[in-house]
């Protein structure tokens, strides 16, 4: 098992107790947890045939908003006063996102699951009124802290995006119902939009403000002048063409859809690059965090170079929605690097803070990095990256078995990731998901 010194883990300018009790974001994390080991297992069961209604569909919806984006919320909620040096808005609302959102999510899932398309408006609901609140709550929150640095006008911006996605997400909702959509707006192009809009808008945005934040932090090295020219072409780039390339879907404009994917991808390819030259010049020790970090790296600039051509041919075929035709499981792969990476860290340090902060200098405590176990955690990685590069060079290559058992490792990597982290939580801090005793400046 990995030992750390407890400095090296926790950087001296972060002041936790800004943040909410521990019970609000490990409540997010664990329901997160809770979707992402169903969203896997409807994965496995879709690809053997069994999985019933819109299984597909189902699965999307249960990672992409049930573990990434309640992931988000959660560290949103905790970070966003530790970083701006603020207090939460409020945490009754904090409570009740988690709330809406996670109810949403199970009353949508059951909805396409069974083919009752009814309840589909009335779990779209519920997910924008979870989402209104976050955006609600963090965005008073930051409201208080300006001028905004990089981080917090990325987290801005996502929050601005998932207010339209939502919006979108509920019309495409009830469109199952009752006609909505017209000659003027059709549904695949509100349906192109959504989705381009939860991934790139409100998740991609979010990954990257956290990264610009996390990296220096944890590798215990700073951005230099290169890295900050770069990181202004990214925070112009990257959102401008989120909005350009939406528009373009939206309104089945090749032209203007080809123009937002040259800034997005232009953004892309600069954050990829100061990420690749800070995790290059890290000092710190290695840790589960810094290592799924190392291999994103490589794997962001590989889906942009592959997506670049794809998307100037073609930007508005549903095949190329997520990047080029056969990558949407790289761009996931991705996204699962960024947040099991995240959650190694933080949900030892909430659970260390929560547990031992006070320990410390009176009795002999673990490191934070002592609380998982670091067997487990390389066998979720060798899972994981190993399950995931099989899953994306089976679907490149159109050999259906290479991505099934890619799948499924990647599946039972993700099943050991959770139950690691669960552990943590199990033997450390047993009370914390019900306790709200955590010394903090906040409105109830």
């Amino acid at each position: 098992m990995a030992h750390h010194s407890t400095m090296a883990t926790i950087p001296g300018d972060v002041d936790a107790d800004r943040g909410p009790p521990l019970s609000i974001p490990l409540r997010h994390f664990v329901a997160a947890l809770g979707f992402l080991l169903a969203g896997s297992a409807l994965g496995v069961a879709d690809a053997f045939g069994v999985a019933p209604g819109f299984a597909r569909l189902a699965h999307l919806h249960l990672l992409l908003v049930g573990f990434v984006c309640l992931t988000i919320a959660g560290a949103m909620t905790q970070f966003v006063p530790v970083w701006s040096g603020t207090a939460l808005y409020s945490r009754r609302l904090a409570r009740a996102q988690l709330w809406l959102i996670a109810g949403g999510v199970v009353a949508f899932v059951a909805a396409l699951l069974t083919t009752r398309l009814a309840v589909l408006p009335v779990g779209g609901s519920l997910m924008l009124a979870g989402f209104w609140t976050l955006a609600y709550n963090v965005g008073r929150t930051l409201a208080t802290a300006r001028p905004l640095d990089v981080t917090e006008r990325h987290f801005a911006i996502a929050l601005a995006f998932v207010v339209a996605l939502t919006v979108l997400g509920v019309a495409v909702a009830v469109g199952f119902v009752t006609p909505v959509f017209g000659a003027a707006v059709a549904r695949p192009a509100v349906v192109a939009a959504h989705a381009t809009l939860a991934v790139f808008g409100a998740v991609l945005t979010t990954v990257f403000g956290a990264l610009y934040q996390l990296v220096p932090m944890f590798g215990q090295t700073g951005l230099d002048a290169l890295d900050r020219r770069l990181q202004r072409v990214e925070t112009v780039a990257y959102p401008a063409g989120v909005v350009v390339l939406v528009t373009g879907r939206l309104l089945r404009s090749a032209a203007v859809a080809r123009l937002g994917a040259l800034l997005l991808l232009a953004g892309v390819l600069a954050f990829a690059v100061v990420l690749f030259r800070r995790l290059r010049d890290a000092r710190a020790e290695r840790t589960p965090m810094l290592v799924r970090y190392a291999i994103l790296a490589p794997t962001l600039l590989c889906w942009a170079l592959v997506t670049l051509p794809a998307w100037l041919r073609a930007p508005l075929a549903p095949a190329a929605r997520f990047g080029a035709p056969g990558t949407g499981h790289l761009l996931a792969f991705v996204l699962v690097l960024v947040l099991v990476g995240t959650l190694y860290h933080v949900v030892p340090f909430l659970v260390w803070l929560h547990r031992y902060a006070d320990r410390l200098g009176v009795e002999a405590v673990p490191m934070i990095d002592d609380l998982y176990d670091g067997r487990l955690a390389t066998v979720d990685l060798a899972l994981v990256a190993g399950g995931g590069t099989l899953l994306v060079a089976g679907e490149w290559t159109g050999r259906g078995t290479v991505a099934l058992v890619g799948g499924g490792s990647l599946a039972v990597g993700l099943i050991v990731f959770a139950a690691n982290l669960s552990l943590v939580v199990w033997r450390h801090a047993p009370d914390a998901l019900r306790r709200e005793s955590t010394p903090t400046a906040g409105t109830d």
